[in-house]
């Protein structure tokens, strides 16, 4: 009866401890460094933006304490704060997940393990695209 009783308990804490690992990685998560690949302008002000066409690279990385750090070619020149909600999108007027950060919202348009597409909740609505 011990020895069940033990192993009982063995197999709760392997089983908890792998509860806990798998959804600390979260793949839909923000939390990551995400590396720019282009941004369209919206209607008003069609355009296409890549680092090659700018002629930098940027980066940002989102930290599980809620802040992001923006580097340009590598040299940080942001360090703020950033914050993921449920809010009204500008143009549809539906909830979205939005994400606040270095003074502008952006809805979440997508969000996976490689992917993460932000557009800006505003008349703008030029969208960002980054992979990670």
């Amino acid at each position: 009866m011990k020895k069940y009783f033990l192993f009982s308990i063995l197999c709760c804490l392997f089983s908890s401890a792998y509860s806990l690992e798998a959804t600390s990685i979260n793949s839909g998560s923000i939390v990551n460094t995400w590396i720019w690949e282009k941004s369209i302008g919206g209607s008003d002000n069609p355009y296409t933006a890549t680092p090659k066409t700018i002629g930098f690279k940027k980066k940002v990385v989102f930290t599980p304490n809620g802040r992001v750090i923006t580097y340009k070619n590598d040299v940080e020149i942001r360090n703020s704060t950033y914050k993921v909600e449920k809010g009204i999108g500008y143009f549809d007027q539906a909830e979205h997940d939005l994400i606040t950060f270095e003074g502008k919202t952006y809805i979440i348009e997508n969000l996976d393990n490689q992917n993460l597409t932000i557009v800006s909740n505003n008349t703008d609505a030029s969208r960002t695209i980054y992979k990670r």
